[in-house]
């Protein structure tokens, strides 16, 4: 399956390799892309790397799991991070999906949503819930959800600030 990205050559989806295990390298791969999106705040960018960082330190145990998208040459074009919700039975959080900003529109963000909802199924998981800010920059954040699979399940109003709501989508997988 090839892409066509206006201002990119061909990209072929098929070139890309997943892989779930976090290596001592991916602090700062994720990291990179996360900043170059220039979406979220040093605080979320950090936390973005701790992730990482505590699931390489605690395996499994962290609760975080992930899957990781690479090209060809091994240089990591998006990934996912998501968890059981703690006290639910079947819940599960998408924390983080980013997708390097020379990658995006292949459609490399719905292959990695689909395949981390595919896996959250293999554990249980029957819902995946995933959130993000009310501000205008967020639009496509929020069309891209909605195009997934997901729906908007609630709005709290001035959460991160005034007049910066928390919007929280729902899939479900089972």
């Amino acid at each position: 399956m090839t892409a066509q990205h206006p201002g990119n050559p061909i990209f072929d989806l098929r070139n890309l390799a997943f892989r779930e295990t976090p290596s001592h390298n991916d602090p700062e791969k994720v990291r990179t892309i996360v900043e170059a999106t220039g979406f979220f705040s040093d605080e979320e960018l950090e936390i973005s790397v701790e992730l990482v960082r505590e699931r390489l330190l605690l395996g499994i145990d962290s609760g975080y799991y992930f899957l990781f998208a690479e090209d060809n040459k091994g240089k990591l074009v998006g990934y996912t991070c998501y968890g059981p919700v703690t006290g639910t039975q079947s819940s599960f959080d998408l924390y983080w999906i980013v997708v390097d900003n020379d990658y995006q529109g292949y459609g490399i963000g719905k292959l990695l949503d689909g395949k981390t909802a595919g896996l959250v199924r293999e554990m249980g998981g029957t819902r995946l819930y995933a959130e993000t800010s009310s501000k205008k920059q967020y639009d496509p954040t929020r069309a891209f959800y909605r195009k997934t699979g997901y729906h908007e399940a609630a709005f709290l109003e001035d959460f991160y600030a005034p007049g910066d709501g928390k919007v929280i989508f729902v899939k479900r997988i089972a």
